[in-house]
């Protein structure tokens, strides 16, 4: 799985989905997915708009999640 960090990069930037959809074209409901880490896929378009809109890197954007540990 992956961790999308859409919420922390609306917060550093004051911005709001709204804003973000309206600025790039972007579906609102895309966006509300990812920031509430309910997307199951992303097109690859637009991780490359939101890291120019937001002037970052995906690593900003996405990171891995660690498995967690199991317990025996």
């Amino acid at each position: 799985m992956l961790r999308v960090y859409l919420s922390r990069l609306l917060g550093e930037h004051k911005k709001k989905i709204s804003d973000v959809a309206r600025d790039t074209g972007i579906n609102r409901g895309t966006l509300t997915r990812m920031y509430y880490e309910d997307a199951e896929r992303v097109d690859l378009e637009v991780l490359d708009i939101l890291c120019q809109y937001f002037g970052c890197s995906i690593q900003d954007l996405l990171e891995p999640e660690q498995p967690k540990a199991k317990l025996s």
